[in-house]
């Protein structure tokens, strides 16, 4: 059974930067196109970045040019580096992993094989 524990998650001001981590284990890693969602409260899920296995990536409006989604396969880990974050950013993080036999692909919809459990960002003005 496949488990993805995320980490990195804090308290920054506006303008600052996290970067979180999402650590892979159970399941061969580079089958799995990764995805970044963040749940704001009172608010649905969004996925807001995503990188397949073959490293292509895919970011929402708001988020791109200050998020950069990375992965490392040998680490069996993908990042989101989050810079100029903004109040608007508050929102619990989560990852998830599905399985693709496409290794160019992936995908913001909420149609994840596995989840972790989520990280707290807040960030204040």
């Amino acid at each position: 059974e496949g488990q993805l524990v995320e980490s990195g998650g804090g308290s920054v001001q506006a303008g600052g930067s996290l970067r979180l981590a999402c650590a892979a284990s159970g399941l061969t890693f580079e089958a799995y196109a990764i995805g970044w969602f963040r749940q704001a409260p009172g608010k649905e899920r969004e996925g807001i970045s995503c990188i397949s296995s073959t490293l292509a990536t895919e970011y929402i409006s708001p988020v791109k040019g200050r998020f950069t989604i990375s992965r490392d396969n040998a680490k069996n880990t993908v990042y989101l580096q989050m810079n100029n974050l903004k109040p608007e950013d508050t929102a619990t993080y989560f990852c998830g992993a599905i399985w693709t036999f496409e290794a160019g692909w992936c995908t913001l919809r909420d149609a994840m094989d596995f989840w972790g459990k989520g990280t707290l960002v807040t960030v204040s003005s």
